[in-house]
């Protein structure tokens, strides 16, 4: 019957629902154009009864303006949202995120990796807990050195195999890493070998109980003090500025002989004399030496056949001569206001 259909098509332009403009045309066509539903309703109300023409006519008329109000509310929302999420990108983050930047020490240690690498030396790299054998004993340190001592080390276990007991520590040096380059590869060997390394020591502005280092080895046959003169030369040019200027003092390590440590001209006072290098001028920053043939023999290697030179460095020294930072223990406390001060550093 009509007035059934009447009621059928009231309830679903009451319910009808769209989710963008060509859906909500789509039912503009459907209820309200010349082949629309309500249109066709038309022709049939030409054939009822005289009696039932007033109401069905009302119901009819109900039912187009129903039609036309829910339409038009679809367009007025659709419109509304729109002008709502005009300025919004919807595939941003829901907060803002801040760019980071490099530690200042990665930033040095890139730079150093990189220079010596140029030099056609090749990363190494070995575990942070370490055994005693690798540390020391095939470094050349006599069972009784002081950096056996607890003051200096940090000891995780011992553990005993028969008669042998094995000391675990975390290293104190990188030199554990060269032990085991040295114990796998024969010469020629050229790597640096860069790793955080650990000793127990009061944390203080100019100390603390963990650290960066960078130490670099080289064997081959006929290697020269020369030889490491030039590499450490051409080092301290490549990062401090070619005016830069090196000497060496003698010193004493336990793996070299001789042994020596590197003083660079200040490039703060251009090597006049200021507080940073106590007017001296020079300002040191590295460890060196030729390997002591004790070291090559413990590690398999033919002292009488090849030598080679060592030399070692800290990478928050190298940092706090290129920054002037005056407390080591920034590095490590995370300061977002210091480290924002190397986001134009590369």
């Amino acid at each position: 019957m009509l007035i059934d259909r009447i009621e059928e098509l009231l309830k679903e332009v009451s319910e009808a629902s769209a989710s963008n403009a060509e859906e909500i045309e789509q039912l503009r066509l459907k209820y309200l154009s010349k082949k629309g539903e309500i249109n066709a309703l038309m022709n049939d109300f030409r054939a009822v009864a005289a009696e039932q023409k007033k109401e069905l006519g009302m119901r009819i008329n109900l039912l187009k303006q129903t039609a036309m109000e829910r339409i038009n509310s679809l367009r007025e929302q659709m419109e509304s949202a729109d002008n709502t999420n005009a300025d919004i990108d919807l595939t941003r983050t829901a907060y803002p995120i801040e760019l980071g930047t490099r530690h200042p020490l990665t930033i040095v240690r890139n730079e150093i990796i990189d220079i010596f690498q140029r030099m056609g030396f090749v990363l190494a790299d070995g575990p942070e807990v370490e055994d005693d054998l690798h540390v020391f004993t095939k470094m050349n340190f006599a069972a009784d050195h002081p950096a056996r001592d607890m003051q200096d080390t940090f000891f995780v276990e011992q553990s005993k195999l028969g008669d042998v007991t094995k000391n675990i520590l975390l290293r104190s040096h990188t030199s554990s890493v060269q032990a085991r380059v040295m114990e796998r590869q024969q010469p020629p060997i050229r790597i640096i070998c860069p790793g955080r390394v650990y000793r127990n020591e009061a944390i203080t502005a100019r100390a603390h109980c963990f650290f960066h280092q960078i130490e670099g080895l080289y064997i081959d046959k006929n290697v020269s003090f020369t030889d490491l003169k030039q590499v450490l030369l051409s080092f301290a040019k490549e990062l401090f500025g070619e005016d830069t200027k090196i000497r060496l003092r003698p010193s004493y390590f336990p793996f070299t002989e001789p042994s020596a440590e590197m003083d660079i001209s200040c490039h703060i006072c251009g090597g006049k004399g200021c507080g940073f290098c106590k007017h001296t001028g020079w300002v040191e920053i590295l460890g060196c030496g030729m390997v002591d043939p004790n070291v090559l023999e413990l590690c398999g290697i033919d002292s009488s056949v090849y030598s080679g030179y060592a030399f070692g460095l800290g990478v928050e020294r190298i940092t706090n001569l290129k920054y002037q930072v005056s407390d080591l223990r920034m590095f490590s406390e995370n300061d977002t206001r210091f480290l924002r001060e190397f986001e134009s550093a590369r």
